[in-house]
């Protein structure tokens, strides 16, 4: 009867309307069909319609951005982003654990952090060697790729 195609989250979708009864539609999806039931019966002038009429979706409201976290006092000292060489995270993920603590002695190659990216184990190492002055993350905190995990001065 009618073909349609859609973006949803990125994937796309073929729909074909086969037929319109009342309230249900048979509908094929990418080749599989569905049978789909309206919460509003459709009205017999729009029923026999040639072409259904589709409303534009309305965007969904943005959720709220989530509120930082309270630092630790114990293993975050903050400082200011001239004072050290930041290790940034090389992808999203979550943090399993944190090797290091703030006044830890690292040199190039030291694992500081381990971070789950789709399920796989990263050991993250440091290009640096110094001292670690501030940890910006802890265990289980999401990160993006680019994010600041440590500062080494």
């Amino acid at each position: 009867m009618n073909k349609f195609q859609y973006k949803i989250q990125g994937v796309d979708y073929d729909v074909e309307i086969e037929e319109l009864e009342g309230n249900v539609a048979k509908v094929n999806v990418n080749g599989i069909p569905f049978e789909v039931e309206l919460k509003q019966p459709i009205n017999p002038a729009q029923a026999i319609r040639k072409r259904p009429e589709v409303q534009q979706p309305q965007p969904a409201p943005k959720p709220a951005a989530p509120q930082p976290a309270p630092a630790n006092a114990a293993t975050e000292q903050p400082a200011p982003a001239a004072t050290g060489s930041q290790v940034k995270s090389p992808l999203p993920g979550t943090i399993t654990s944190v090797c290091v603590q703030v006044g830890d002695k690292v040199k190039d190659g030291d694992t500081v952090v381990v971070l789950e990216a789709m399920k796989m184990q990263n050991n993250i190492e440091t290009e640096f060697t110094g001292t670690v002055t501030s940890i910006s993350v802890k265990q289980g905190d999401s990160v993006l790729e680019g994010a600041v995990l440590l500062t080494i001065a």
